[in-house]
């Protein structure tokens, strides 16, 4: 189960670095990208498919997604798992990110697919978060906001889980 509404927005405040935007301080990538590796083979298995995997992301604030084909779900649409750079932080949705809202999704997403993936993602040391509270204006202590025009601020989703 993703973290409540309130923990979420306090642990994105708590990882959000005036001064690191892409990742952390000390930030490991060849670890970040073991890890990454066993969690799609995990999500391979647990789902008996082979997942498509991005793992050629620059100049971003995530690591990489991975898509359960809907071939291999119990629903009706692939899945997208995106894992942030930041604290662990990973999201699951129905489709891709942005594609249903919270009650689309909480109607369409299968129950079994939802505790596959999140049940992997644990395995992993991963946190799930809820992807609604992201598409929320970005109101950080980052200077990201100055990156982008006042007509199209950016959200938490980017801060944490996009291009940069």
């Amino acid at each position: 189960m993703p973290l409540d509404d309130e923990a979420t927005r306090a642990l994105l405040r708590d990882l959000d670095d005036p001064e690191y935007l892409e990742h952390p301080r000390g930030y490991d990538h060849p670890a970040a990208r073991a890890r990454f590796d066993r969690l799609a083979a995990g999500l391979d298995e647990r789902f008996r498919c082979s997942c498509a995997v991005d793992r050629n992301v620059q100049d971003a604030s995530h690591h990489g997604t991975i898509v359960v084909p809907a071939t291999a779900t119990a629903g009706a649409d692939h899945l997208t798992v995106t894992v942030s750079n930041f604290g662990d932080l990973a999201v699951v949705t129905l489709g891709n990110p942005g594609s249903h809202d919270e009650e689309e999704e909480q109607v369409l997403f299968h129950p079994d697919d939802r505790r596959q993936v999140e049940d992997e993602l644990r395995a992993h040391g991963y946190v799930a978060l809820s992807e609604h509270l992201l598409w929320n204006r970005y109101d950080g202590v980052s200077a990201l906001a100055s990156r982008y025009s006042p007509r199209y601020p950016p959200t938490w989703w980017i801060r944490f889980f996009d291009y940069l």
